[in-house]
């Protein structure tokens, strides 16, 4: 018995449009068509059961033309027109079948049968949707490819969920869960699913192979990512190289590894190396906002406060309520105004992620180059006098973690304007209060005068 509202699904595997057909007799006797009509549909019946299809469809040709709005008389010559292979000429008949008993299910399930294997995707669909039972585990599995077929995975997915719960030891629908999970890059519920085809049947080919493949990307990617959490970036990125290589062909993998990658190289300070990954992501995903953070970022290592800026206005139109965001666009921002007054890294022309060993091996030689005992003209004295003050100020800032820390957030801690309640700037002195400075001294800057011959 088929239950209410549903039909029996069991499309042959030779003749898919044999479908069990409903008890003709109690259909047409509902037609309520003349006597003539009825001899030609059950003639017609007899020589479609001995596989006479011309005859038959001879049969059922007078039968439509006896009777216009004979439903049972269009069904039966569209099965005829499939048993021929000519399924464009079955596919209108299906359809007046329809128009004329809107509930014949099986005649909806024919037609969205035959769109299917002609590509009209959404008209497939929309007929399936009117046929499908709950219960019906192969309806359910038909329109899971139907779902595949429009590019819509987590419909189909949603579908052999169904299905592998209303069959038994339903291993192929475990597999094309886990295939579809993994294709759209969660490779942990991939594998969850996989496992489950192998517990019903460990020997079962694909379901291993798949299986083999998933475990192994996943190790990848887990690892990568306890790296990440270590602060091990190189290691990390060198490990996502490894993903890409693993599972070429699908693009979800190599655009998330490409997207951590260039979180690495932000966080490990490789600018140049961020700025080009990172931008490699954004052509493929303009909108993803973890790239847009992490290239900002690179971008003021690399001093291009104005596209830093930029890069954190678009993240923050996707997302206005990451705090990250917002900070990170302050801090761009008061940089571009510190920029566009005295900058320390540019005056001992260091990186801004210079170590301090660098900085003071910098602000040495300027010191030596700009001493204004090395200048006999006024005029070029007084220039020396101000560069040499500058460069001290920039030693003085930089090699102060809590002061360079404040200067690296946008604020400079010897402009008299950056500090709250204001004050005067500590750094606004005479030439003659920098006599006696030492700039091969690592501690405080008076020690004791020194002399150029």
């Amino acid at each position: 018995m088929v239950a209410p509202g549903c039909v029996t699904s069991r499309l042959g595997s030779v003749f898919p449009f044999l479908l069990v057909l409903v008890d003709l007799q109690y259909e047409g006797a509902e037609c309520g068509v003349n006597a003539d009509v009825e001899k030609h549909l059950e003639l017609g019946k007899k020589l479609l059961a001995a596989g006479q299809l011309a005859d038959a469809l001879s049969q059922f040709h007078a039968a439509v033309d006896g009777d216009p709005d004979n439903y049972i008389a269009y069904y039966r010559r569209a099965t005829v027109f499939l048993a021929m292979g000519k399924s464009k000429a079955a596919l209108p008949d299906l359809t007046k079948v329809i128009e004329l008993k809107m509930d014949f299910t099986a005649a909806r399930l024919q037609r969205g049968h035959l769109l299917l294997k002609q590509g009209k995707l959404d008209e497939a669909e929309d007929d399936f949707k009117k046929v499908v039972c709950v219960w019906d585990a192969e309806l359910r599995e038909l329109r899971a490819e139907c779902f595949i077929k429009e590019g819509e995975p987590r419909k189909a997915i949603s579908d052999l969920k169904a299905a592998s719960k209303l069959k038994n030891d339903n291993t192929e629908a475990f597999y094309k869960i886990s295939t579809l999970y993994y294709q759209l890059g969660d490779h942990e519920l991939s594998l969850s699913e996989v496992r489950e085809c192998l517990k019903l049947d460990q020997d079962h080919k694909r379901c291993f192979a798949h299986y083999k493949q998933v475990k192994k990307l996943n190790k990848l990617i887990e690892s990568a990512e306890e790296l990440i959490r270590d602060g091990r970036y190189t290691d990390a990125a060198s490990k996502y190289e490894s993903v890409m290589k693993t599972e070429p062909n699908v693009a979800e993998y190599t655009i998330r590894s490409k997207e951590r990658i260039c979180h690495c190289f932000s966080k490990d300070e490789k600018p140049v190396e961020a700025i080009r990954v990172c931008s490699e992501v954004l052509q493929t995903e303009p909108d993803n906002v973890n790239a847009l953070k992490d290239r900002a970022e690179a971008y003021l290592i690399e001093e291009m406060y104005d596209e830093a800026i930029q890069d954190y206005e678009t993240a923050q139109e996707h997302n206005e309520n990451d705090q990250q965001i917002r900070e990170g666009l302050e801090k761009a921002q008061r940089l571009l105004k510190q920029s566009q007054k005295r900058d320390y890294y540019k005056i001992l022309g260091v990186k801004r992620n210079a170590k301090k060993q660098e900085i003071i091996k910098a602000y040495r030689k300027l010191a030596l180059q700009w001493h204004p005992d090395n200048f006999q003209n006024e005029e070029e004295k007084k220039k020396a006098e101000k560069k040499f003050i500058d460069i001290a100020a920039a030693k003085e800032v930089l090699s102060d973690p809590e002061m360079r820390k404040k200067f690296d957030d946008g604020e400079d801690p010897l402009d008299a304007e950056s500090q709250q309640g204001g004050g005067g700037n500590p750094f606004h002195r005479s030439w003659n209060s920098w006599q006696g400075f030492n700039p091969f001294s690592s501690g405080g800057p008076f020690r004791f005068k020194f002399h150029f011959n």
